[in-house]
């Protein structure tokens, strides 16, 4: 067995990884969501997000393993963050530096491994994303692609230990964490034909409510409304308020999952109340992702909002029918 050598920068990279203060803390759905879609993408065994320490590795996000962390020494990410290509081992039993490695001797009887690097704000390497099976494969250069997509994504989930991309009032994404995210879930879904759908909301009479109850029920009915609509959508969506009464949520993957998720919300909605006794009423626009027509998350964005105000417009033609009292 092959033990990684140590980095150059291991003083620096190491410092990188500790001022994320992130290890040893509890998962996360952000991290999660993404080892799902690898494992599911990839159809392997094992997806780990894992952050590279001192002397060990220790996942803040697993898929098919139990182990929260296994020593450095024989790890196979402490190789993988030695440079910036996707390491790749397609068969570590006949590979030199892994054959004898009790991860592959024993449990989780690793064959097969590719681990992209991640890095810290600063651009140090401080762990991978990898994908792992128990069988021998191979890993094509558009796998290898979507797998840096996939890793760009917690990347930028973990610029969030740094930058601020959570709304403070609600906390789901804001206008700048939606768009790190959405980008690069755009690109995966082109990448792999999958199917994207994007939700824009903006609540109906809501200056309204400032103007005749006070910010603070404004604000508790923004709280109210974020509280609802992660609720009724998968742990996957992209929930984000995007500014005043605006949120979105971005769905991949699921086709027609927007209209089951709205009758869910409609029905919530009905049946919960703040302690404000106020109507809530909402226009909402639903786009399709299309790659053809947008360019971008801010394309996508640009055709929701006017599919939202074609919506308002009809709702103030035949008045509001959600009432949360």
């Amino acid at each position: 067995m092959l033990k990684p050598p140590t980095p150059l920068d291991e003083t620096a990279r190491l410092f990188s990884l500790h001022s994320l203060r992130i290890l040893d803390t509890p998962s996360e759905e952000r991290f999660d969501r993404i080892t799902r879609m690898a494992k599911r993408v990839f159809g392997v065994d094992i997806c780990l997000v894992s952050l590279v320490d001192a002397h060990r590795q220790w996942f803040k996000s697993r898929q098919g393993l139990d182990a929260c962390e296994t020593s450095r020494e024989i790890s196979f990410c402490g190789h993988s963050i030695l440079d910036e290509s996707v390491f790749v081992v397609e068969d570590a039993a006949k590979d030199v530096r892994f054959a004898d490695n009790p991860l592959v001797t024993g449990d989780p009887q690793i064959r097969f491994y590719a681990g992209c690097p991640l890095h810290g704000p600063d651009r140090h390497r401080i762990g991978t994303l990898c994908i792992i099976d128990r069988r021998p494969r191979t890993l094509s250069k558009e796998d290898e692609a979507t797998l840096r997509d996939l890793a760009a994504m917690v990347e930028d989930e973990l610029r969030v230990a740094s930058k601020v991309t959570v709304d403070d009032l609600t906390q789901v994404a804001n206008r700048r964490g939606f768009k790190l995210v959405a980008s690069h879930l755009l690109s995966l879904c082109e990448r792999t034909n999958a199917q994207a759908e994007l939700l824009y909301f903006d609540l109906d009479g809501f200056k309204a409510i400032n103007d005749d109850h006070g910010h603070a029920a404004g604000d508790e009915i923004l709280q109210h409304f974020a509280t609802l609509l992660i609720k009724c959508f998968r742990h996957a969506d992209v929930v984000a308020r995007l500014g005043g009464d605006e949120f979105v949520v971005l769905l991949a993957g699921a086709p027609g999952g927007a209209r089951k998720a709205l009758e869910r919300l409609e029905t919530l909605a009905e049946a919960t109340n703040c302690s404000i006794r106020q109507r809530l009423a909402w226009s909402v626009g639903c786009v399709q992702y299309d790659p053809g027509r947008h360019a971008d998350v801010a394309d996508l964005l640009i055709d929701a909002d006017e599919q939202m105000y074609a919506n308002k417009a009809v709702r103030q033609s035949s008045g509001p029918c959600r009432d949360a009292s």
